[in-house]
């Protein structure tokens, strides 16, 4: 008998959880109109330093910085890259920054790629929609920008500045960075070295 009192604790706790993980990553109600109009600025970088973190080597491939709405985020705890790249960004800008757009567009994330899906492409084409938008693997450079991104919502509109890397783990694997917006599939996703995060109010 002196488990059920135990199984309803835990239960409690569990929903309690949950509730809270809701409440902080609960998004953001956007105003209407493109929120982030520039397009992300890429400076090249060749032969481009070498930086070594958590068992990891980065090499820095470009400068860039992005401006962007948050259109998803996916935070991973237990893959083969968690520990250096904690969270994806789905982001959106230019027209995949507008309420008018996003309402006719389902987003998601899973398994580090980012999905959408349109009814029809009468609001927006296909390659606009590849163009102005990116699943962005985002690396931390310290603690700060870690709790930062940390504390990010579906809706804002965000500021990266920092570095393009491909990283190379010391047993072998590794992960390369887009180096352009308009690819897709495996390989298409930006791999970034965030050195600063600004939110707009």
């Amino acid at each position: 008998m002196w488990r059920h009192p135990i199984i309803k604790l835990l239960a409690a706790i569990y929903v309690a959880w949950g509730a809270w993980s809701w409440y902080l990553d609960r998004p953001v109600r956007a105003p209407d109109g493109v929120l982030a109009p520039a397009e992300p600025l890429q400076v090249d970088v060749h032969d481009g330093e070498s930086l070594r973190t958590a068992g990891w080597t980065l090499r820095v491939r470009a400068h860039y910085t992005i401006s962007a709405r948050v259109l998803g985020l996916q935070r991973y705890r237990f893959d083969a890259l968690s520990k250096l790249i904690p969270e994806d960004l789905a982001l959106g800008w230019g027209p995949m920054s507008d309420n008018a757009i996003l309402n006719k567009v389902e987003i998601s994330q899973s398994n580090r790629f980012y999905y959408w899906h349109v009814a029809n492409f009468e609001a927006i084409s296909r390659e606009a929609i590849i163009a102005h938008s990116a699943n962005t693997h985002v690396i931390p450079e310290n603690a700060y920008v870690a709790r930062e991104l940390s504390r990010l919502r579906r809706g804002q509109v965000v500021t990266l500045t920092g570095d393009l890397v491909d990283a190379a783990r010391d047993d072998g694997f590794r992960i390369t960075t887009s180096m352009q917006r308009t690819d897709t599939g495996a390989g298409a996703c930006e791999v970034m070295l965030v050195r600063e995060v600004a939110v707009e109010p």
